[in-house]
């Protein structure tokens, strides 16, 4: 689906944006927006190589400055670092958008302590050692936090216990912080996206089932794009949301008000079933 810019190409003109796993997926949609509307971007992942060739990619395609960086959101002495070093290049940091996860899907029961550590130090840690660093860069003229959360922890996810934990300690985080910082003009949010196909959920549903048995319990009837969520997320760090903090906003296409939420409905939670009960048994 070819998703349109619904924005004037200069409303982020002069700001400097970082996203985290910005050179894929949702992080990808991301940064392409914020470029289109002319934020210069930093682009950080642990795949240098990516977030070199999207940085060259964006430049040559808006005009804007870019920069990518090797960053690992779990390493706290390297997030400070890295920090300083786009800092130091691009001479300021007005956004962060806190984008790098990870999960997959895996009985509660049966993981081990460092499956558990992996997406919890990713996702929530990675999220508040990346907020911190930028605390200080974005409280001088005000700025504006982003962090991407998920519907599917507000009623549970069958195999993903890591992946939900973290996104509710992100959305707490996110409230916490807007009372915090709010003295300092810095504006914290975050966006619960319902299912985007990327290449890691199309993993995903290829261990607990098949969306195309789940799209029809999305009032839309469609999966979203992570332009979609880039188009968001653009509206909510220019001035258009400048009265916007501490809100969790859900883009999902209707999937949380379906009764039959996808991932719940009966043909891919028998698909779960099958597939947890044959990873219990190896």
């Amino acid at each position: 689906m070819d998703v349109p810019n619904v924005f004037k190409d200069d409303i982020l003109k002069g700001k400097v944006a970082l996203v985290t796993g910005g050179a894929s997926g949702i992080g990808l949609g991301i940064s392409r927006r914020l470029a289109q509307a002319g934020a210069d971007v930093v682009i950080a992942s642990r795949r240098v190589e990516m977030c070199e060739a999207i940085a060259k990619e964006l430049a040559d395609t808006y005009g804007v400055r870019t920069l990518g960086v090797a960053l690992d959101v779990r390493d706290s002495e390297n997030v400070n670092a890295v920090f300083a070093e786009a800092v130091q290049t691009m001479g300021r940091l007005d956004i962060l958008v806190n984008n790098a996860a990870g999960n997959f899907y895996y009985p509660a029961e049966k993981l081990s302590d460092n499956q558990w550590k992996a997406v919890l130090e990713i996702d929530l840690y990675g999220t508040f050692y990346c907020t911190r660093a930028a605390m200080p860069y974005l409280k001088d003229d005000g700025g504006s936090i982003v962090s991407i959360s998920m519907t599917l922890h507000r009623n549970g996810w069958v195999g993903m216990a890591p992946a939900c934990s973290a996104k509710a300690g992100i959305d707490a985080l996110t409230k916490t912080l807007a009372l915090e910082w709010g003295r300092f003009g810095i504006r914290v949010n975050a966006v619960a996206p319902g299912p985007i196909i990327t290449e890691g959920v199309k993993k995903a549903f290829a261990l607990g089932g098949d969306f195309e048995d789940q799209k029809d319990t999305i009032p839309l009837g469609r999966a979203g794009e992570p332009e979609e969520i880039g188009n968001l997320i653009t509206f909510m760090v220019s001035d258009a949301g400048s009265w916007m903090t501490g809100s969790i906003v859900t883009m999902d296409g209707g999937e949380g008000l379906s009764p039959q939420r996808a991932g719940l409905a009966p043909e891919p939670l028998a698909q779960m079933a099958e597939y947890m009960a044959a990873q219990r048994k190896g």
